[in-house]
């Protein structure tokens, strides 16, 4: 039972006489992993330059987005060449549909006159239809014939006594005239018979004198319409026909 007891005594001896050596050899290790910890401690690394801090800083196309900026935009703020030639277009298609609408307006308004014209021709027409129905109507015409020249500046009608025609000419109808055209210079109505018919011509002469002509004639009117012709050849010479 002693002896037990010496070897148990003996082995915590031992123990205690080893303990202080542990604990230095502990302290020692500690104090390493804490210097360690300190210099370079676990993530220091990500905590620098965590993931995506060089994204952020630099990310990625950001020196060509800001190039690609630098090349669209020229020095000193001007307008894109681009910009100003799609404004340019618009302004032509602008000023082309307006040439074209103002076109076709002007082609309706000439159509509109080109309707009215003949509206109003056909509406004479009637009214003349109307006014000097063919049982009644008498028309007078005025012509020039032969070769003598001379001026023609009036011609005055009477029929049943009545003035019924004066006109007075200007160089344009003269011309028209001496081409071959005639004037209607009377339209009316007359019933069935013989009616007077006088002729006044003035003009002057190819000598510059001033002349006048006088000439009777019977008009005899039947049934239909009557068109009568009052040639003019010369200062001397008045005829009527028939037409």
């Amino acid at each position: 039972m002693n002896k037990v007891l010496k070897v148990i005594v003996l082995v915590i001896s031992m123990l205690l006489s080893t303990l202080p050596v542990h604990a230095q050899e502990a302290a020692a290790l500690q104090g390493q992993e804490s210097v360690q910890e300190q210099v370079a401690p676990e993530g220091v690394e990500d905590s620098v330059a965590p993931d995506g801090v060089e994204d952020s800083v630099a990310p990625e196309g950001a020196e060509d987005s800001g190039t690609q900026q630098a090349l669209e935009s020229p020095a000193g703020g001007e307008p894109a060449k681009g910009q100003v030639e799609r404004e340019a277009v618009k302004e032509q298609v602008k000023q082309k549909a307006a040439k074209e609408q103002t076109k076709g307006l002007d082609e309706q308004v000439q159509e509109i006159k080109a309707d009215v014209l003949s509206i109003a021709t056909q509406l004479n027409r009637l009214e003349e239809k109307l006014l000097y129905p063919s049982d009644t109507q008498v028309a007078i015409f005025v012509s020039l014939e032969g070769s003598e020249k001379f001026r023609l500046d009036a011609v005055a009608i009477e029929l049943d006594g009545k003035k019924v025609a004066h006109h007075l000419y200007t160089f344009s109808e003269i011309e028209a005239l001496k081409k071959g055209g005639v004037q209607r210079i009377h339209v009316g109505n007359v019933m069935t018979g013989e009616h007077p018919l006088r002729v006044t011509v003035l003009g002057k002469t190819e000598s510059g004198a001033d002349f006048q002509r006088e000439e009777n004639f019977k008009v005899a009117k039947g049934i239909g319409p009557k068109l009568v012709g009052v040639v003019l050849a010369g200062s001397k010479t008045v005829t009527v026909k028939d037409w």
